[in-house]
């Protein structure tokens, strides 16, 4: 008996984590911090081995443990924080501009490590992945009211049909083709308002601007990261709430309060799908580097448009498997990014 009890427990559990890394990136999108989803992802299977007995496959055992995933989701948001980006918050300043105090860390939208996965290999349908994952994405859906961030992601990313997403809530399938199509509209405006309608580009070419954009930055080669950077590309620093918009701000920071960052190493990744480096400065000890931050790259057309250095690297740099320290003879790696997957796209 005890052997029979055993297997049905096996099973269970090998059943619901068949599902953990698809939950992942739906709380992760949900929740805008990939440590907080996480946390739901436990939570709801921790909830679903409880419950399991109550399970009677009126509906697929997916769409059971995203109503679970979804609550554990709605009751992480009830406080009504909402994560965002430094420019959803104030409006830029100057480069030559002191960073101030760090604020809060469980304000800002943090990075992901890699790229979602394609199902089917389809490189159209991995395009649309990564799509959801990029961090103005993330931080967009932070300005929908939570039900109907659930309602888009489980329509639009996960293909969850209208009468799912209705069982799930517990509502009609009339007020969660509403409900979709007001999230819908809402981030239309906001891509729109912020001009990110214009199509993604390539592999080929995020990967010349990422290796280009490293080995300018570790030479402090100014004129050339002018050259790569577009007319209006943002710099942010989370945990700090400055940020500046311009190539001019931009190199006036790096070459004023960030003049410490002269001579840094480079180690590349990939993060929320775009290429990124771990930034190291040279050690105040004089030998090797030290961690400064995980510098996110958004790339538009053949320009890159934002440079996010998430300053927070204690927490960070082991989640992307970046090392603690690295030594006096580490020149910049700037070869392709990295990329692993640590998100999975539906299903189905």
């Amino acid at each position: 008996m005890k052997d029979v009890v055993g297997d049905a427990e096996r099973e269970t559990a090998v059943r619901l984590e068949e599902h953990r890394a698809e939950l992942t990136g739906y709380c992760y999108r949900m929740l805008g911090s990939l440590f907080e989803a996480e946390d739901a992802v436990q939570e709801t299977m921790i909830r679903a081995w409880r419950n399991f007995d109550r399970f009677e496959e009126r509906s697929s055992l997916r769409t059971w443990v995203y109503r679970i995933a979804t609550n554990a989701c709605l009751d992480a948001l009830a406080a009504g924080k909402r994560r965002a980006r430094p420019m959803d918050l104030s409006g830029p300043t100057s480069g030559a501009t002191s960073p101030g105090a760090p604020v809060d860390a469980a304000l800002w939208i943090e990075p992901c490590p890699g790229r979602p996965a394609s199902a089917t290999g389809d490189p159209a349908e991995a395009a649309a992945a990564g799509e959801t994952v990029r961090l103005a994405f993330v931080a967009a859906l932070q300005y929908l009211p939570p039900k109907q961030r659930a309602t888009l992601l489980l329509r639009d990313v996960l293909a969850f049909s209208a009468r799912e997403v209705a069982d799930l809530h517990g509502s009609t399938v009339a007020s969660v083709n509403s409900a979709l199509q007001r999230a819908r509209a809402t981030l239309a405006a906001r891509r729109e308002a912020a001009d990110e309608t214009a199509a993604p580009p390539s592999d080929a070419v995020q990967r010349m601007l990422a290796e280009r954009y490293a080995a300018a930055f570790a030479a402090f080669d100014m004129a050339e990261l002018s050259m790569l950077l577009h007319v209006d590309a943002t710099l942010s620093l989370p945990p700090y709430a400055l940020w500046m918009r311009g190539v001019s701000d931009i190199q006036a920071w790096l070459t004023g309060p960030a003049i410490g960052c002269r001579g840094s190493r480079l180690i590349p990744t990939v993060a929320n799908d775009s290429p990124a480096f771990g930034q190291y400065r040279p050690s105040a000890g004089g030998t090797g580097y030290e961690p400064w931050a995980l510098q996110v790259i958004e790339v538009s057309g053949d320009r890159i448009t934002g440079i996010n250095a998430f300053r927070d690297t204690e927490r960070l740099f082991p989640l992307f498997g970046l090392p603690a320290h690295i030594g006096p003879d580490s020149g910049s790696d700037t070869s392709a990014p990295n990329t692993s997957t640590s998100l999975a796209t539906p299903t189905g």
